[in-house]
C-alpha cells in the first residue's frame, strides 16, 4: 500500500490536462508568435488558457502573465517592480517568505535596498500594527506570502493588503498553495501582484503565472522578443500552458465540494495525531491551508531526531511525506520558518508536513495516522505514544 501525502511539494497531472497537452504536442504545435494559420491556431490556445487561469482568480485575461512556474512570477514580481528605480528604496516581507521571494530580496540587500522582514506570532501569522509601522515613505513594495507551505498558516491578505494599498504602495502576495483550493478575486482582494504555479493544483511541472494589476509597471527580467505582454520574453510552452488552463478550469469548478473535503480530512488527521505527545503541531490551527497538516518532533532523552528521518521511516512503509527543513549538500539545516515562529534550532530541524490532495481518502489518513505513531514509538518509544 502507498500512500502519497506531499501534494504541497508537487500534485499529479490530471487526465484532462494531459489530453489538452497531448493535443497540442501532436496537432497544435505552431509558434504563437506567427501570423500563419498554424501559429495563429497555438496562439488561440494560449490565449484561452489566459482565460482560464484568468478565471480561477477572477482577473482580466490580459493582466496574467505566463511564467516558467512560482518561482519565476514571484522573480519577476520582486525584481520587476525593484528595476523601477534607478536607485535603492525600501521593500518590505514577512519573515516567513518562500525562498522565491525571501532570496531576490536578500539580493536587493546586497544592492542597497533597505528590507524590513516583519516578525510573525508562534502560528506563523504577521500582526498588522507592525506593518502599518513599518512602512516609510520610501517604501516601493510589500511581499507577503498568501499561504505558508511549510506550516500551512494563511496570512490576514486581505486586512494587510488594505494597509498597504491606504499608503500607495504596492503589494504582492504569493498564492502557490492557495490559488485552487481557496477562492481568490482580485477584483476584491487589495493586491497588485499575485504568483501562481501549475503543478500545485493538477497541471503540469514548468508553467506559472503572475497576476499584474492593469497599471502596474514592471521592469522584464528577459529581453528578447516581447512575449506576454512584453514582460516575459520567449516563445511561450504552449502545451505546458494549455494544460495549466485546464487544471485552472478544473480547480474552479470543483473548489468548493473538493475544499470541504480537504478540511474534513486534514482535522481527521490531526485528531488522530492529537495524543501523540512527540508531535508538537506547527503554524495556526484554524486559520490554515484546507490540505495542511504540520508538526515538530520532541527530543526523547536526548536523541536527536530530524524531519528527515521521518520522512525516510515513512517512505519505507509507503507513506510519502515531506520534512520541513531544507536539505542541501546531505547538510539538514534548520528551517528559517520555523526559527522565526520562535522553535529552537534542533525543532526547526524536526519538522514533518504531510498534504493531503484529489486521491487522499479517509482511509489513508487512518492508516498514516497508525504508521506515524508505530515509527515514533519505534524511535522515542519513552513518550511517542504516552498518555494512551
Amino acid at each position: 500500500m502507498q500512500i502519497y501525502l506531499d501534494y504541497s511539494a508537487t500534485t499529479p497531472t490530471r487526465p484532462e490536462a494531459i489530453a489538452a497537452m497531448q493535443e497540442v504536442l501532436t496537432q497544435q504545435w505552431g509558434n504563437p508568435s506567427s501570423l500563419h494559420e498554424w501559429g495563429q491556431r497555438a496562439a488561440t490556445i494560449l490565449e484561452q488558457a489566459r482565460m482560464q487561469v484568468a478565471g480561477l482568480i477572477k482577473a482580466p485575461a490580459e493582466s496574467i502573465i505566463f511564467t516558467s512556474g512560482g518561482t519565476e512570477a514571484d522573480n519577476l514580481a520582486i525584481m520587476g517592480v525593484a528595476r523601477c528605480y534607478t536607485k535603492p528604496q525600501h521593500i518590505i516581507i514577512s519573515s516567513v517568505e518562500h525562498s522565491a521571494v525571501a532570496e531576490p530580496v536578500q539580493l536587493l540587500e546586497q544592492w542597497g535596498w533597505k528590507v524590513t522582514r516583519l516578525p510573525v506570532d508562534r502560528w506563523g501569522r504577521v500582526n498588522e500594527n507592525d506593518l502599518e509601522n513599518a512602512l516609510q515613505p520610501n517604501t516601493v513594495l510589500v511581499s507577503i506570502i498568501y499561504g505558508q507551505s511549510e506550516v500551512g498558516t494563511l496570512q490576514p491578505i486581505e486586512a494587510l493588503g488594505n494597509i498597504v494599498r491606504d499608503r500607495g504602495v504596492l503589494f504582492h502576495t504569493d498564492a502557490v498553495q492557495v490559488a485552487g483550493r481557496l477562492p481568490i478575486d482580485v477584483q476584491k482582494l487589495p493586491v497588485d501582484l499575485l504568483s501562481l504555479s501549475s503543478h500545485k493544483i493538477y497541471g503540469p511541472q514548468g508553467s506559472g503565472a503572475l497576476y499584474v494589476r492593469p497599471g502596474v509597471e514592471l521592469v522584464p527580467l528577459l529581453g528578447g522578443g516581447g512575449q506576454e505582454m512584453r514582460l516575459r520574453s520567449g516563445t511561450q510552452a504552449v502545451p505546458i500552458i494549455a494544460g495549466f488552463g485546464v487544471a485552472a478550469e478544473l480547480a474552479a469548478q470543483e473548489m468548493a465540494t473538493e475544499t470541504s473535503r480537504l478540511i474534513g480530512l486534514r482535522d481527521r488527521l490531526f485528531d488522530q495525531l492529537s495524543d501523540t505527545p512527540s508531535l508538537t503541531p506547527t503554524g495556526h490551527r484554524w486559520h490554515r491551508l484546507p490540505h495542511h497538516v504540520s508538526f515538530c518532533l520532541q527530543d526523547a532523552d536526548g536523541k536527536k531526531l530530524t524531519g528527515k528521518t521521518i520522512v525516510r521511516q515513512m517512505n519505507l512503509a509507503g507513506v510519502g511525506i515531506s520534512a520541513g527543513a531544507a536539505c542541501s549538500s546531505g547538510k539538514l539545516n534548520p528551517s528559517p520558518i520555523l526559527l522565526a515562529m520562535g522553535y529552537s534550532t534542533q525543532m526547526a530541524k524536526a519538522g514533518i508536513r504531510l498534504t493531503l490532495g484529489r486521491d487522499t481518502t479517509a482511509a489513508d489518513v487512518d492508516w498514516t495516522a497508525i504508521v506515524l505513531k508505530q515509527v515514533l514509538q519505534r524511535l522515542i518509544p519513552e513518550v511517542a505514544l504516552a498518555g494512551r
